[in-house]
């Protein structure tokens, strides 16, 4: 039994050593973040595999949260490569605080004159 284990893993380590390749040499960034998704997937694969093989069935909760982990951090780069940013208010902030220091910059020039 622990040849399909043996098995099963090096499938899961090539798998994943063509998709560090492809992460590496992708054509552009939305092609490797899929690879680096897709990497982390066969990462929490190979733990659960793991945790099959030793009998230590705590470790799928810890491979659940890294898959979510994974996935909540794919949603993050995919979003700053779309937009440009993290959140929705960005550019306000950013705007206001330019308003700010032009009126800042207008009213010091004023008491100079």
């Amino acid at each position: 039994m622990s040849m399909y284990y043996l098995a099963a893993g090096l499938a899961i380590c090539i798998t994943m050593a063509l998709g560090l390749a492809r992460a590496l040499l992708g054509p552009n960034v939305f092609d490797r973040i899929l690879a680096v998704n897709m990497f982390g997937t066969k990462a929490v694969l190979l733990v659960a595999l793991f945790a099959f093989y030793s009998g230590r069935h705590d470790l799928l909760d810890i491979s659940l949260l890294y898959s979510l982990l994974n996935f909540v951090g794919v949603i993050a780069a995919l979003r700053l490569v779309e937009r440009g940013k993290f959140f929705a208010n960005e550019d306000e902030q950013a705007k206001k605080k330019l308003i700010e220091e032009s009126n800042n910059k207008s009213d010091s020039g004023d008491k100079n004159a």
